[in-house]
């Protein structure tokens, strides 16, 4: 079996994933899923979880890297990487469906991005009150 690729991004955040065979390991910068914050795993596991209800045990290892954003964004991109990457290595018609059901930002990624600041603004939108006292 060949290596599968695939990314994700969520905001300013870049994910890369690449899928071999293996135990069922996930890594994310070279560091093991399981050793991230609690709610990020959980978030991690989502797909995994749906992956392994379909498919039955995991037998492939995926390796993701993760540039650019905050926290919370590398966790999103890394998390569509890792639905694409499952999906392209199963291509199973039900899993993909599977993964729509749950949450379409597993396989379609959120392409919101933080709004310009305005000119003569500190903010995007809301401008400073006048008082002509």
């Amino acid at each position: 079996m060949s290596k599968i690729i695939s990314s994700g991004k969520r905001k300013r955040a870049i994910a890369k994933a690449v899928l071999e065979e293996g135990e069922g390991r996930v890594w994310i910068n070279k560091q093991d899923y399981k050793t991230i914050h609690f709610f990020d795993r959980l978030k991690m596991e989502e797909p995994l979880r749906i992956a392994e209800n379909i498919l039955g045990k995991l037998n492939f290892d995926v390796s993701i890297s993760v540039k650019g954003g905050g926290e919370k964004g590398q966790i999103e991109a890394a998390r569509v990487a890792l639905a694409k990457v499952i999906s392209q290595f199963a291509k199973s018609e039900e899993l993909t469906k599977a993964f729509m059901d749950y949450d379409r930002n597993l396989l379609v990624a959120d392409v919101r991005r933080k709004e310009t600041y305005k000119p003569g603004d500190s903010k995007a939108r809301s401008r400073r009150q006048k008082s002509y006292r």
